[in-house]
C-alpha cells in the first residue's frame, strides 16, 4: 500500500509540474516572438508571423532594428524616466500604504470601519473620471525649488509621482495581510512599552516580506505602463516615459521591426525588477514562515 500511495504522490506531482510548465510555455511564447521578431526586418518579420518561423533565430538576423530604434527616438531618456518615475513612486507607496494600512488594523480610532470602506469605493471610480479634475489641479499647484516659488507642476517628475504615492488597493492589501498577524506580538510589545513607531518598523514591517514585495510589484507594472496621465501632463520629450515614446514608432510609415525592438528594449527593467522581487519573496517566506 505503501508504495502504490507513493506512485500515486508521483504521478500527481509529475503532472502538476507538467501543467505548470505548459502555464509557462504559454506565458513565454509572446516573448520570444517578441525577440525574435525584433532580430528580423519588417518584411520577413511579417512574411514569417504565420508560421513557427517566427519564434526561432532563422533569416537575416541582426541587430539593426535596435540600432535604427535609437535612432528615432531617445530610447534611452525614455527607459530612465520610467524606472525613475517608477521606482520612487513604488518605494514611497510602500512606506505611506504599509503606514496606512497599520494604522487600520493595529491602532484603534473613532470612524476607521468608516474611513476604510470610503477607501475602498474608490476602487470602482475609473481615473479616466478624475484625469481632468487632477489635470487642473497640479497645473495650479505652488512648487518651491531653487528658482523659489514657481506655479504648476506640468512637465516634471513630481507630478508623475505624488498623485499615485497612496492608492486603495495597496492600503487593503496592507490590510489584509496585517490581519493574519498573530496579535500577541502586538499587545506583547504594547506592554513592554514599545511605542506604535516601534511596533511597526521593528516587528511588522520585518514580517511583511511578501506583502511588500507583492505590493512592490503590482505598483511597478501600474506605473511602468502608465500612459495616459504622463501624455496629459508632460509635453517635453526630457520628461516623457516609455509608454508614451511608443507613439514616436507609429508615425507616418511603421516598422513593425523597430517597434519589437522598442518593446524588447522596455521590457528589461520589468523582468528584472519582477525577477529580483521572485527572489526576495521566496527568501522572505521561508524566513518569516508564513505560507501562502
Amino acid at each position: 500500500m505503501a508504495m502504490i500511495a507513493d506512485d500515486n504522490r508521483g504521478l500527481r506531482l509529475a503532472a502538476r509540474y507538467a501543467v505548470l510548465v505548459l502555464i509557462a510555455v504559454i506565458f513565454v511564447f509572446p516573448l520570444v516572438f517578441m525577440v525574435m521578431s525584433s532580430l528580423k526586418p519588417t518584411q520577413q518579420l511579417l512574411e514569417d508571423s504565420g508560421n513557427l518561423r517566427a519564434f526561432l533565430p532563422v533569416g537575416d538576423i541582426s541587430l539593426s532594428n535596435y540600432f535604427a530604434a535609437f535612432q528615432r527616438a531617445p530610447v534611452a531618456s525614455f527607459v530612465f524616466n520610467s524606472v525613475l518615475v517608477t521606482g520612487v513612486t513604488v518605494i514611497l507607496s510602500l512606506l505611506v500604504c504599509s503606514a496606512a494600512g497599520f494604522a487600520f488594523v493595529f491602532v484603534h480610532w473613532k470612524g476607521r470601519e468608516l474611513f476604510l470602506s470610503i477607501l475602498l469605493a474608490t476602487l470602482i471610480v475609473p481615473f479616466e473620471t478624475i484625469a481632468i479634475p487632477l489635470l487642473l489641479m497640479v497645473a495650479n499647484l505652488p512648487w518651491l525649488g531653487p528658482e523659489g516659488v514657481t506655479w504648476g507642476w506640468l512637465n516634471s517628475y513630481r507630478v508623475q509621482i505624488v498623485p499615485f504615492i497612496a492608492d486603495a488597493l495597496t492600503i487593503f492589501l496592507f490590510v489584509q495581510y496585517f490581519k493574519d498577524l498573530p496579535g500577541e506580538l502586538i499587545e506583547a510589545a504594547r506592554v513592554e512599552g514599545a511605542s506604535w513607531f516601534q511596533i511597526y518598523r521593528r516587528i511588522v514591517m520585518p514580517l511583511s516580506g511578501p506583502i511588500l514585495a507583492t505590493a512592490a510589484i503590482l505598483k511597478f507594472l501600474v506605473m511602468y505602463n502608465q500612459y495616459l496621465w504622463p501624455l496629459m501632463v508632460t509635453q517635453e520629450e526630457g520628461y516623457r516615459p516609455v509608454m508614451v515614446g511608443l507613439q514616436y514608432f507609429f508615425q507616418l510609415n511603421v516598422a513593425w521591426g523597430e517597434v519589437m525592438a522598442y518593446l524588447s528594449l522596455i521590457t528589461v527593467p520589468v523582468l528584472a525588477f519582477y525577477l529580483y522581487l521572485q527572489k526576495a519573496f521566496i527568501a522572505s517566506i521561508a524566513s518569516t514562515g508564513v505560507k501562502g
